[in-house]
């Protein structure tokens, strides 16, 4: 059943329950699952995010036959009664907390217990910047208001809540085409790589994404001009120069399909600033856009301005930022930091409302991915979130094929774990830097998984994204029968990864058991699947006078990451407890009393 994601998505996750599937998964949290008949549930909701007490309005493509059920929880606990569903389509008024992320779970009962049938999560945020999730748009040539809309209702699916629209412009020097006699925009016009845009497909990929709730971003450079640029009154004194007598400028060398290779220009001088503001002020004039996502091409050596002056790069990275914040105070900025550089800078304005780390082969190890989250937050604050773009697949992707399931799951359950978001998603899977290039598909099992993995981290974000501190925990194989090891990862071991919070401790495990690698890249496909670990019991070593009330344990790979609670014993500063199962990740959560 080959699909394309967008169509995919916007019919929302199918789900296909069987007794046989979850027993062998190992899982024996729902007893009798034989009892409950197999169910094919697809499930939506109106928006990606919603304000505090706003109503949520559901739907189901069907139902199976007999009673069936919803119960809301927010961090595995239950909100209120569970709700009989009459039909296909129901609302649920949202708490009146602001910043809170809750699971809906469709269930079936039988004689001896119950069968979680799906899964939906609802995020409750005033601010699309404290959880950001991240997706992108690549193609803008004339399609129907129908089929932009099924693009977007795809991403809300996946609770995206901010959209990147990439390589939609003109020049990047002159974003928006226009008529320069009279500065109207033009209709149709042909894009930085040749190819035919139509402003009204932006505009309408604008609109929707604004129904849903999400913000729409557009994407340039913060320095690029191509070759016509003087033509453009674009001045030779903007540009950086390799030399200090400025006779050779600093490009970036692009071949066909592009129209033109990219001269730098220096992102502190005055006049460019001027200039690429006025060019900026016509966008936001024209066009609904909420924010500017702002590139640059990581560090390029010593290079200096027309006088013949070393230009810091990472400092005018700041300058630049600063100042399109002034210019358009009510504007969302993001701005990338290539491998990292300058990202103390960019971070560090305040002005961004979350770090944005592309990834290349100098953090290629699932330690940087960690490394970067916790830079970012010495940068911008316990709040700083990061989002990575982070292209799975790089090297496979060069020729057609699809995206290997294990590598890209595994690496996201690492980023979901460690707090971050992954720019991957959009009219198709990211693989490549140029956002357009969708050489590798995903399968059945990738789409359908990568939903029930956005619904967990949108659901659990209280944890995953929202306060807490690392830590390490001693977690040990009761009887030795699964390797266990605190972070960092390693193959050959479930890997544990500790967050305390003042009332509960949360300990993730991740499986890198099968792995061939510690690289979340997966260059060439080859990550193999994870075995299931099923029902396995370890020991974990409490602080002094901690006292465990209850225990939960959730997972994106079982029960499409419905909660359940896990019976448990204490010992003083020992708890034994058996984790029910383990593909690629699960959470353990542990409430004090």
């Amino acid at each position: 059943m080959k699909r394309m994601i967008f169509n995919t998505i916007a019919l929302g996750l199918v789900l296909t329950v069987s007794a046989a599937c979850q027993k062998e998964l190992g899982y024996t949290g729902f007893v009798d699952q034989d009892a409950a008949a197999s169910a094919e549930i697809s499930l939506s909701t109106d928006k990606a995010v919603y304000k505090a007490g706003e109503t949520v309005n559901f739907s189901a493509s069907s139902m199976p036959e007999g009673a069936i059920y919803v119960r809301y929880k927010h961090l595995g606990q239950q909100l209120g009664d569970e709700q009989a569903l009459a039909g296909q389509t129901w609302t649920w008024d949202t708490p009146v907390e602001d910043y809170k992320g809750y699971m809906a779970e469709i269930y079936q009962k039988s004689a001896s217990g119950e069968t979680v049938l799906a899964t939906i999560a609802i995020d409750v945020s005033s601010d699309w910047s404290k959880f950001p999730r991240y997706g992108f748009l690549a193609t803008f040539n004339e399609m129907s208001q129908e089929s932009s809309e099924d693009v977007i209702a795809g991403l809300n699916r996946l609770h995206i809540n901010g959209v990147q629209f990439q390589d939609w412009h003109w020049k990047h020097h002159w974003p928006l085409a226009q008529d320069k006699t009279t500065m109207e925009p033009l209709e149709t016009y042909i894009d930085i790589a040749s190819r035919n845009t139509s402003l009204q497909t932006i505009r309408n990929y604008i609109a929707s994404c604004h129904k849903y709730g999400m913000k729409a971003i557009f994407y340039n450079l913060c320095f690029g001009a191509l070759e016509d640029a003087a033509e453009d009154g674009v001045s030779e004194e903007w540009f950086i120069f390799k030399d200090t007598g400025h006779q050779e400028k600093d490009v970036h060398t692009l071949g066909a399909p592009f129209k033109s290779s990219i001269w730098l220009t220096n992102p502190a001088d005055e006049g460019w600033l001027s200039y690429l503001g006025e060019r900026t002020d016509d966008i936001y004039e024209n066009l609904g856009f909420d924010g500017y996502q702002i590139d640059q091409l990581g560090g390029r050596g010593t290079v200096y301005d027309y006088n013949g002056e070393v230009v810091d790069l990472t400092e005018s990275y700041a300058g630049f930022i600063n100042y399109m914040k002034d210019r358009q105070p009510d504007k969302d900025l993001i701005m990338n930091a290539v491998s990292s550089f300058g990202a103390d800078r960019i971070v560090g304005t305040g002005n961004v409302e979350f770090a944005y780390n592309e990834m290349w082969a100098g953090e290629d190890q699932y330690t940087d991915l960690r490394r970067a989250i916790e830079d970012n937050i010495s940068y911008g604050g316990s709040d700083m979130k990061t989002v990575f773009a982070a292209y799975m697949n790089y090297d496979k992707a060069d020729n057609i094929g699809s995206f290997n399931t294990p590598g890209v799951l595994l690496t996201d359950a690492v980023i979901f774990a460690l707090g971050g978001s992954h720019l991957e998603m959009g009219e198709h899977m990211l693989c490549k830097e140029y956002f357009p290039n969708s050489n590798l598909g995903m399968t059945e099992e990738l789409e359908n998984s990568i939903i029930t993995y956005y619904d967990f981290m949108t659901a659990y974000q209280n944890l995953l994204r929202d306060g807490g501190k690392f830590n390490s925990v001693t977690v040990t194989s009761a009887d030795g029968s699964v390797n266990i090891k605190d972070w960092e990862p390693a193959t050959g071991s479930i890997i544990t990864l500790g967050k305390e919070f003042d009332e509960r401790q949360v300990i993730h495990f991740l499986n890198f058991i099968n792995a061939n690698s510690t690289s979340w890249r997966d260059l060439d496909g080859s990550m193999p699947e994870p075995s299931v670990v099923g029902n396995f019991t370890v020991t974990i070593q409490l602080p002094s006078g901690k006292n465990v009330g209850s225990a939960w344990i959730a997972s994106p790979d079982t029960d499409y990451g419905a909660s359940r609670a896990l019976a448990f014993s204490q010992n003083g500063t020992e708890l034994s407890i058996t984790i029910p199962s383990l593909k690629y990740w699960s959470m353990l959560v542990l409430e004090y009393e």
